[in-house]
């Protein structure tokens, strides 16, 4: 490219590069690439598609017409991130800006330009979203489930990611196992998701829901839940609540997340007590063994 050409090309704007369909930009080796990658601009709101990695799946209403509101008196504070895609541009992290600003009625957003393959996006989508949006925690046990499954991270690489205990991601992700029924109800804030933790340990998904419409329609409370649920398992055991130092409940807590199975842990007056893992198969089994040996 000649000098002159050069000059030519800069002086048409960034937005003129991007649009210019003989010369698309859809890699970092393409010409004018460099003056394109990295930077922000004016983009089209109409010239934008929604991310279809985008884990949230459904946005509050009165939160984006507050953030519209905001929107109009003071504009868009923090650009948008897209990549380029074709003769358009698709959403890969501010999807709540990009829908306000539709509602606020501008035409245009501050975007900042980058390249990206799909693998790329949907975890710069996830991470942004778990760390910055109020995601619901099914929305985050999803999130943190298709990190693993479909970037191909281990619970390791994902908790250095997202700046999250290895325990505290399993008990966001076990919640995936309750009746989708239930999964709703923490969804919608019916129950918490210590409601959620307690009635994971009824193996039954009747069972969970019947203990699910009992938490609802009396109102208990998380410790209630944890009562009800241990009364549902051995229904044989005195009414009397056993008493737990705080201490065996938080390692129960956080036993259950690394070997992310159920755990129990009962204590006497003295201080000694039992420690029981459960499994449901030799996979799982041997997984427990090869934690303990520090082998995963």
């Amino acid at each position: 490219m000649s000098k002159s050409n050069r000059k030519q090309a800069l002086g048409r704007g960034l937005s003129a590069l991007l649009n210019d369909s003989e010369n698309a930009i859809e890699s970092i080796h393409d010409k004018n690439a460099d003056q394109v990658i990295g930077n922000i601009i004016d983009l089209e709101l109409n010239k934008i598609n929604i991310n279809p990695f985008q884990p949230r799946t459904h946005f509050n209403e009165d939160a984006l017409e507050e953030l519209s509101n905001s929107i109009k008196e003071l504009g868009v504070i923090q650009p948008i991130t897209v990549r380029k895609k074709g003769d358009r541009f698709e959403l890969i992290a501010g999807e709540r800006r990009f829908r306000a600003s539709q509602l606020a009625g501008l035409e245009t957003i501050p975007a900042y330009v980058r390249l990206a393959d799909d693998q790329e996006s949907l975890e710069i989508a996830l991470v942004e979203n778990i760390q910055r949006e109020d995601l619901d925690p099914i929305e985050i046990g999803l999130s943190y489930q298709r990190l693993i499954e479909e970037i191909n991270l281990t619970q390791d690489q994902l908790s250095t990611r997202v700046g999250k205990k290895r325990s505290t991601i399993t008990n966001y992700m076990r919640l995936l196992k309750l009746d989708p029924i239930i999964q709703t109800g923490i969804r919608d804030s019916f129950i918490s998701m210590g409601h959620g933790r307690a009635l994971i340990n009824i193996d039954s998904s009747k069972e969970q829901i019947k203990l699910y419409k009992i938490v609802v329609k009396k109102g208990l409370s998380v410790r209630e839940t944890e009562a009800l649920v241990r009364k549902s398992k051995n229904p044989k055991a005195s009414s009397k609540p056993q008493y737990q130092p705080p201490y065996i409940e938080q390692a129960a807590q956080e036993l259950q997340g690394f070997f992310d199975t159920t755990v129990t842990v009962t204590s006497n007056v003295q201080g000694q007590g039992q420690l029981k893992i459960s499994f449901e198969s030799q996979k799982q089994l041997q997984n427990i063994l090869n934690k303990i040996k520090g082998e995963n």
